[in-house]
């Protein structure tokens, strides 16, 4: 199979499981989802009506505002076919056309910094945030783990592979919300270097949110370095020593290949499918597990999003969520795939 062709078909795989795992959360989360989108053509409907004020200033009875409020609710949900079981074949697909074009309807309580109840606004608000936290710590634990792993591989057996290997097995063995709740101690009040929240104290429109925001990154984003490195390094290594017992490394040594042209150019080159692989498994995975660490650190992204959706149940907002979270998990495999392709010639004739 060519890489052309390779393409095309991971590009229609992503697709038509983004759609049916789209198609399942529509038909498991029914009832709710109807609830949502009827509750949103009502407030947008009654959001329209009050608005004009000649309309309004044109009913002294409350109660006679309220009737025309709810016929002109009716004929909308008419209009739209809302008015059908939720089960029909026309509601399913107008509801999942809604979703996949990111029209989630009107949060129930929570609004973005500008007091915008539009779902969408709200995650596009908060999701640049967590991409910069997380994708930032990727690439630099990414950095760290293959560059140190791939020297940890050289050495192995060395006090220098003993440390790294018992470094990353400890540092595992903690979960991220206590390191964090450790690091906010002793870096935000021990010593007060960082602040203890990472949510910036002025708004997305000033000046200097942009540094601010920088600056109170800085501790969610050392403490993930910090707890993941470790692990990164061991998988590069295992991976490494290897490949490095192979026979055209040492005839590449025999020819006299410098020693670090062999290391990286040759046996990181090789083991660089599996280690794409885990890169986007990480940033995927780690976006899903935001909602923990963005809570510790009080980080305004979508994963302190989704845990206030969830605390006030606002169905809206985590739909959305859960659709975005499940695109980018499938956007990360489909980039590791063509990466992996693209290393590895046997994947394109396979």
């Amino acid at each position: 199979m060519g890489f052309g062709r390779f393409l095309v078909f991971r590009s229609v795989n992503t697709l038509v499981v983004l759609f049916f795992t789209l198609l399942v959360t529509v038909l498991i989360l029914g009832p709710s989802i109807d609830t949502i989108v009827v509750r949103g053509v009502e407030q947008e409907v009654r959001g329209e009506i009050v608005q004009n004020r000649a309309l309004v200033s044109g009913f002294n009875d409350p109660r006679d505002l309220q009737a025309f409020i709810d016929g002109q609710v009716q004929v909308r949900l008419s209009s739209l076919g809302l008015n059908d079981p939720f089960f029909s074949p026309v509601r399913i697909a107008n509801l999942m056309f809604k979703i996949m074009t990111l029209d989630f309807g009107q949060s129930f309580y929570l609004r973005s910094y500008e007091g915008s109840s539009n779902v969408k606004v709200i995650i596009l608000e908060a999701l640049p945030r967590t991409i910069l936290l997380f994708s930032t710590a990727t690439i630099i634990t990414a950095f760290l783990g293959i560059s140190i792993g791939a020297m940890v591989a050289k050495k192995a057996g060395s006090l220098f592979d003993r440390l790294i290997s018992t470094f990353a097995v400890v540092s595992f063995s903690f979960p991220l919300w206590w390191v964090g709740m450790l690091m906010i101690l002793a870096f935000a009040y021990t010593f007060p270097i960082f602040p203890a929240r990472a949510t910036p104290l002025i708004p997305p429109s000033d000046p200097g949110y942009i540094l601010s925001l920088l600056y109170h990154m800085t501790l969610p984003l050392i403490t993930i370095v910090l707890i993941s490195f470790g692990g990164w390094a061991y998988v590069v290594r295992n991976l490494m020593i290897g490949t490095l017992q192979e026979d055209y490394i040492t005839v590449a040594r025999a020819k006299g290949v410098p020693e670090s042209k062999v290391l990286y150019g040759h046996a990181l080159r090789s083991a660089a499918p599996p280690i794409i692989t885990i890169i986007a498994l990480s940033l995927s995975g780690s976006l899903g597990g935001a909602i923990i660490t963005e809570a510790v650190f009080d980080w305004p992204g979508i994963g302190r999003l989704y845990f206030a959706a969830i605390s006030v149940l606002d169905l809206p907002v985590i739909v959305g969520l859960t659709y975005i979270l499940t695109l980018v998990f499938l956007l990360s495999i489909f980039i590791a795939d063509i990466l992996y392709a693209y290393f590895d010639p046997r994947v394109k004739v396979g």
